[in-house]
């Protein structure tokens, strides 16, 4: 919900600065189609930028894979008491 949050915050903005700068004629009227373009171009990047820093910081938790290992065994057992053929360990 956060993300959410500043994103909202940063397309108000930046909505804002567009229309002051549409209406105090600081840049040509031929460029200004443009500020949208480079919006989406910027927000995609954001997003690229959060899904690689929350991938490099993405923790480990050893034990929990060795509960997830226990549980793929047990599971395996099951199903092949039940007769379903779950290949080889």
């Amino acid at each position: 919900m956060k993300h959410i949050v500043k994103i909202m915050t940063f397309l108000v903005a930046i909505t804002a600065i567009w229309i002051s700068l549409l209406q105090t004629a600081m840049i040509l009227k031929s460029h200004t189609w443009l500020l949208p373009l480079y919006l989406i171009v910027s927000l995609g990047c954001y997003g690229l930028l959060m899904v690689g820093v929350g991938l490099m910081q993405f923790p480990t938790c050893p034990h929990e894979a060795i509960l997830l290992q226990q549980d793929v065994i047990e599971a395996k057992e099951f199903l092949k008491h039940k007769g379903v053929d779950v290949g080889s360990d």
